[in-house]
C-alpha cells in the first residue's frame, strides 16, 4: 500500500495515474488530495491528472524523475539506501575550509560516482566541507543547476538520488562535510508545472517565476521550500545548505521565510545530533541575515561576502568596470576596510547602483567566520563573457598572494574547483534545453548582456554548444605540471598553517589590523603575533614589521628577514612570527 498526496487547493478533481490506471483522490480542508493504492512498489510510475485534463503531470514533490522533468514520477523508498555514516557527527562551519564544485565539470565523466574518486585530493588539500552546485532535476542534459524545476528530485544527469547519497556517504567517510546549493528564488523556464497545481507563483524576477511567500494560500508554498531544505539535511544527510540569491525572496510577513527556515533547521539539528548550517548568498549587505535570532536577526549561520571578493579582485587585477569601480578606486585602503568590517558598502554610496547601499556589521557581536571569503567562485568566473579564471590574467605569484590573503583572513575561506592549482580551463556559462526556442533565447540573452559590457558577440561562447560544457571540465593532468604543482603545494601549506595557528582562525574582526601602500602595492595583515606581508609589485620591496621577526612560517619565494625588516621578491608573500 502506497499513500499518494498532492496539494491542489483550487482544483475540483484530482486523480493519481499509477502504472496507467487512474485512481480518484479525496481532498481535505487544506487542499491536500490523497489516495492509497495497492501494489505501488518503489520504482512504480505515477503522475497526477487535474480536473478533467488528461495530461499527466509529475509530482511537485517527486523524489525520482528517471525519464526527465516532463515524465512520470517514480515511487522512491528513502529507507532502501544503506548508509555507512552512522558515526558521522558533522562538521561545524566555523573553522572550516570550503571547496565549491560542479559535479558535471569536476571530472571528465561528470557523475557523483566519478567525483567520489577525486575526494582524496580534497582531503589531501585540507578541505573540510564540499559545496556542491545544485543537483535537483533540470530539463536537458547539462546545466549549471540554477534552472531546476524538480526541487525534490536529484538529476539523472549525475546519477540520480541513490548516487547522490553514495557521494555524501563517501564524503563523510573521509571526514568531509557536504554543503548543497539550493535555489528557492525562482524556477527554471522548462518543466515548472507548479502553477498548474496551485498558487505557487507570485510574479517573477530576472531569472524566472518566483514563489508566493506571503500572499493568499502561501502557507503551503512556504512549506514547499522549507520542507525541501529539511529533506536534504535529513534524508540525504547533507550538512549545510547554500541558499541562492536570497535577496530575491519577496516576503513581507512578520517572520521572514529565512528565519522560519533557520528555526526549523535548528530543531532538526538538535534531533539528529550534528551541526546543520544555512549559508546565504545575498546582495543586500544586511547583517541581519547572519545575526542570531536572540539579537533580532534571521539566525542564518553565514553568507557569501562579495565585497571581500570584489576588493581582492580589483586590487589584484586592476579591473574597474561595472561593480568593481568603487573597489578599484578604494584600492588597498578599501581592502583594509573590508578585512576589518566585512562589508565595503555599509550605508555608503554605490556608483554601480547609483544609491547608498548596505549597512554596517557590528563587529563586537558578529564574528568573521559568518562571512565566506573567496578569490573566485562559479558566479565570478562563469558570468564573465569567456568564463576566464584569474589564472588567465594573473601570474602564479599574484595568485599565491591572493590565496594567502584569503587563508590568513578572519573569514571562512572557500576555493572554486581547480583554483588550488591555478587551473587554466575556463568555466563558462552552459545549458541545453530540448526546446529550440529556449536555446535561442538563452544564446541571444547572453550575447546582448555582454555586448552591453563591451564584449564582442563572437567572444561569447554559445551556452548551448556541447563544446562550451566540455571546455569547462577540469584537466586533472594539470596538478602534476608546473607552475600548477607549486601553487597546489602552497595552497596545502596555507591551509595547514591556518589550522596550526589559532591567530589565523580567530574570527573577531576588531582584532584585525591591515597596513598597506597603494603606491608600493604592499599589504601587511596583522593576526596576533603573526604578520602576512604581501608584495603585489613587480619589484622587490623591504617592509618594516615593527617588531623583531622570530621566524618565517611560510613564504611563496625565498625572503630575507633582518631584525624588524623583511625583504620580499616581486609578487610574493611571507607569513612571519614576531617575537
Amino acid at each position: 500500500m502506497t499513500d499518494f498526496a498532492v496539494w491542489a487547493p483550487q482544483r475540483q478533481r484530482v486523480r493519481v495515474l499509477v502504472d496507467g490506471t487512474a485512481h480518484e483522490m479525496s481532498p481535505d480542508a487544506a487542499g491536500w488530495w490523497q489516495a492509497a493504492v495497492d501494489d505501488a512498489a518503489p520504482g512504480t510510475a505515477y503522475a497526477f491528472l487535474l480536473d478533467d485534463d488528461e495530461e499527466p503531470l509529475p509530482d511537485p514533490r517527486s523524489r525520482w524523475q528517471p525519464t526527465g522533468v516532463h515524465g512520470a514520477s517514480r515511487v522512491y523508498d528513502d529507507n532502501a539506501f544503506f548508509w555507512t555514516d552512522r558515526a558521522w557527527t558533522g562538521r561545524q562551519l566555523p573553522g572550516s575550509v570550503l571547496y565549491e564544485l560542479h559535479i558535471g565539470t569536476f571530472t571528465p565523466e561528470g557523475t557523483f560516482d566519478a567525483a567520489i574518486e577525486r575526494l582524496d585530493h580534497l582531503v589531501g588539500l585540507g578541505i573540510d566541507m564540499v559545496e556542491v552546485l545544485p543537483v535537483n532535476a533540470v530539463d536537458g542534459p547539462r546545466n549549471w543547476g540554477y534552472d531546476g524545476v524538480g526541487w525534490y528530485a536529484v538529476t539523472e544527469n549525475y546519477g540520480g538520488p541513490d548516487a547522490f547519497k553514495r557521494f555524501v556517504d563517501a564524503c563523510h567517510a573521509r571526514g568531509l562535510g557536504v554543503v548543497l546549493d539550493v535555489v528557492y528564488n525562482h524556477l527554471g523556464p522548462s518543466g515548472a508545472y507548479l502553477d498548474r497545481f496551485g498558487p505557487y507563483f507570485a510574479g517573477s524576477n530576472i531569472w524566472g517565476p518566483s514563489l508566493n511567500l506571503d500572499g493568499a494560500h502561501s502557507d503551503e508554498v512556504r512549506r514547499y521550500a522549507i520542507d525541501n531544505a529539511l529533506m536534504w539535511l535529513r534524508d540525504f544527510h547533507v550538512d549545510a545548505l547554500r541558499l541562492d540569491a536570497v535577496h530575491a525572496l519577496r516576503d513581507s510577513r512578520a517572520t521572514h521565510v529565512l528565519e522560519q527556515m533557520a528555526v526549523e533547521v535548528e530543531a532538526l539539528s538538535a534531533h539528529v545530533g550534528r551541526p546543520l548550517s544555512l549559508i546565504a548568498e545575498s546582495d543586500l549587505n544586511d547583517a541581519r541575515l547572519v545575526t542570531a535570532r536572540e539579537g533580532g536577526g534571521y539566525g542564518l549561520h553565514a553568507q557569501w561576502c562579495d565585497d571581500i571578493h570584489h576588493s581582492l579582485h580589483a586590487v589584484l587585477t586592476g579591473e574597474s568596470q561595472g561593480y568593481y569601480a568603487d573597489f578599484a578606486n578604494a584600492g588597498i585602503t578599501g581592502l583594509a576596510h573590508v578585512f576589518t568590517r566585512a562589508f565595503f558598502h555599509e550605508g555608503t554610496w554605490s556608483s554601480f547602483r547609483q544609491r547608498n547601499h548596505g549597512g554596517p556589521v557590528d563587529t563586537r557581536r558578529i564574528p568573521g567566520h559568518r562571512f565566506l571569503a573567496y578569490l573566485q567562485n562559479h558566479d565570478q568566473i562563469g558570468n564573465r563573457a569567456t568564463g576566464d579564471r584569474l589564472s588567465q590574467t594573473l601570474s602564479p605569484g599574484l595568485l599565491a598572494c591572493g590565496a594567502a590573503l584569503v587563508f590568513c583572513s578572519p573569514f571562512t575561506p572557500m576555493l572554486f574547483m581547480g583554483e588550488e592549482w591555478g587551473a587554466r580551463t575556463p568555466w563558462q556559462f552552459f545549458s541545453y534545453f530540448p526546446d529550440e526556442s529556449l536555446r535561442d533565447a538563452v544564446r541571444e540573452g547572453r550575447r546582448r548582456e555582454f555586448a552591453e559590457h563591451g564584449w564582442g558577440e563572437a567572444e561569447v561562447p554559445d551556452p548551448n554548444a556541447e563544446s562550451t560544457f566540455e571546455d569547462s571540465k577540469l584537466d586533472w593532468d594539470e596538478p602534476a605540471q608546473e607552475p600548477h604543482a607549486t601553487l597546489l603545494r602552497l595552497h596545502q601549506e596555507l591551509i595547514t598553517l591556518r589550522k596550526a595557528w589559532p591567530e589565523l582562525s580567530d574570527p573577531w574582526l576588531d582584532d584585525v589590523a591591515v597596513g598597506g601602500d597603494d603606491t608600493a602595492r604592499t599589504v601587511v595583515l596583522h593576526r596576533g603575533t603573526l604578520r602576512l606581508a604581501c608584495n603585489l609589485a613587480p619589484n622587490p620591496v623591504t617592509l618594516d614589521l615593527e617588531a623583531p621577526i622570530e621566524r618565517i612560517l611560510l613564504a611563496s619565494e625565498p625572503v630575507k628577514g633582518d631584525g624588524t625588516a623583511i625583504t620580499l621578491p616581486p609578487e610574493s608573500f611571507a607569513v612571519a612570527k614576531l617575537a
